[in-house]
């Protein structure tokens, strides 16, 4: 179950897109939304490694601060507008029975916030990064690799998401990535109206989608399984059978291969993250 959803946010334009997915889990599943405004540090936004005297020096901190609090303002501005329009409630705490959100300053680079805060819950959302413009790369890398905690890709959408997760695909291959993947979501599979396990190719490391759909009736979900073949690209075979589906959200483990290996040499991962266009819950 989804109790509580952290959400960093910082002025680039795509926190109100990452809130409307948080938000719509978060009135499925009565959950806690934390939006994390990272207000960056006055030294942080120095020339590294440059001498600078120390009048421009206090010229540029003070700068900063201006700009810092000009955006907190109309960030949390911003969040106060969209609460009400994705009906959440706001509230420092929990409510039962409540979909709820809060607002949360913190200090600091946001791959540390996100480090610190995104260890204890149970769902980190983030914004699908644009590597031409080298923005969300290094938030989703801290998500995935330093917490521990499952991470939703929200990709860019021309409406808000109303419901996440009715249509669930796992897109198994019967790694320790995948298979964490399912068990840190049991709950999301739960609750899904329709469960599909996509499959492609051969399964090489022993555990079979069969295994998969009898570890799942177990738990009492039903699952149907879906086979392709995709010899050269199995990332893109996959967001086209979530399409022909009408999947509106897929499971799947992370990075079998290093993050490094998949960036200079392609893999199924990265084709995702890159080119869907439905959100992805990502396990390392």
């Amino acid at each position: 179950m989804i109790r509580e959803i952290l959400v960093p946010v910082r002025g680039d334009g795509k926190g109100d897109n990452v809130l409307a997915h948080a938000s719509a889990l978060a009135r499925r599943f009565k959950s806690h939304v934390v939006v994390t405004h990272c207000r960056p540090r006055p030294q942080d936004l120095l020339p590294y490694g440059v001498p600078v005297p120390t009048f421009l020096k206090d010229q540029l901190q003070k700068q900063a601060i201006e700009l810092a609090n000009q955006v907190e303002k109309s960030l949390k501005s911003e969040f106060d507008m969209l609460v009400q329009k994705f009906d959440l409630t706001v509230s420092n705490e929990p409510i039962a029975g409540t979909a709820t959100a809060t607002w949360v300053e913190e200090e600091g680079r946001q791959v540390e916030v996100i480090k610190r805060h995104g260890r204890l819950v149970d769902l980190i959302a983030v914004a699908q990064p644009d590597r031409a413009g080298m923005l969300g790369v290094n938030s989703l890398k801290a998500a995935l690799f330093h917490t521990g905690r499952p991470v939703l890709l929200c990709p860019p959408t021309d409406t808000p998401p109303v419901q996440i997760g009715t249509h669930i695909v796992i897109a198994w291959n019967g790694s320790t990535e995948a298979a964490r993947a399912v068990a840190l979501n049991i709950g999301l599979l739960e609750d899904a109206s329709t469960v599909t396990i996509l499959t492609g190719g051969e399964e090489a490391y022993g555990t079979t989608s069969e295994d998969l759909a009898s570890y799942l009736k177990n738990r009492g979900i039903t699952a149907e399984i879906e086979r392709f073949s995709a010899h050269h690209n199995v990332g893109k075979e996959l967001l086209e059978r979530c399409r022909k589906l009408g999947a509106d959200l897929m499971v799947m483990g992370a990075y079998g291969d290093s993050h490094e290996k998949e960036i200079m040499f392609g893999g199924n991962t990265q084709t995702i993250i890159e080119s869907t266009s439905i959100p992805v819950v990502l396990v390392h």
